[in-house]
């Protein structure tokens, strides 16, 4: 007696399955894009959690005394969606809570391309969110970076001297974000996709 399974059943299974894939892959690609402009929406209707506006000028940063009895550790992380290399120049420094400081990123375009990008920021422990004043950011607007091109910007903030006095190290933590992935690519890597989903059907 054969204990193989029935060959159309194989075949109606592996087509559902596969199509499920794909359909799962798009609705990621879908959503990884729609994040930043999701983003925007929200904050532009609640008014909170905006995190790509100035959140002090050089003025009232300027005017901030420094409390040079503390230190805290500021931590710098970097993450890109899409072909972009980025990194900060430093991973960490020390500063004291109301002095004005600088740090410097670094953002590559790995396409032949010219691309559209948008760095949201986050930040741990949360609660330092409020207190971690921004002056000059990247983030606050769009960038455009030409094809291979590499460009450094700067990240001038302030801690808060308000900041409780329980935190001792803020993680500054950018992701970069490409706008204007052409379709060309999406549906290219919808078909590696259905590549991967097809292959063990046509093992099996």
């Amino acid at each position: 007696m054969s204990t193989q399974p029935p060959t159309g059943a194989d075949r109606s299974f592996n087509r559902s399955m596969l199509f499920k894939l794909v359909a799962v892959a798009f609705l990621m690609f879908g959503f990884g894009f729609a994040l930043v402009p999701m983003y925007r929406a929200i904050c532009e209707v609640t008014g909170i959690n905006n995190l790509v506006q100035r959140d002090a000028t050089a003025r009232e940063a300027k005017n901030t005394q420094v409390d040079m009895s503390r230190t805290i550790s500021i931590e710098f992380d970097a993450n890109a969606r899409g072909p972009l290399g980025f990194k900060p120049e430093q991973h960490s420094m020390d500063v004291h809570p109301g002095e004005v400081t600088t740090v410097m990123y670094e953002v590559s375009n790995e396409q032949a391309r010219s691309i559209q990008a948008q760095a949201i920021p986050s930040y741990a422990p949360k609660q330092a969110t409020e207190y971690f004043k921004k002056i000059e950011c990247f983030c606050f607007t769009q960038q455009t970076l030409k094809a291979n091109e590499t460009k450094r910007m700067p990240v001038v903030f302030v801690v808060d001297p308000k900041l409780p006095k329980d935190v001792k190290t803020i993680t500054l933590s950018y992701t970069f974000f490409e706008l204007n992935t052409p379709a060309s690519t999406t549906r290219g890597t919808e078909g590696q996709a259905a590549d991967s989903a097809a292959k063990p059907a046509r093992a099996g």
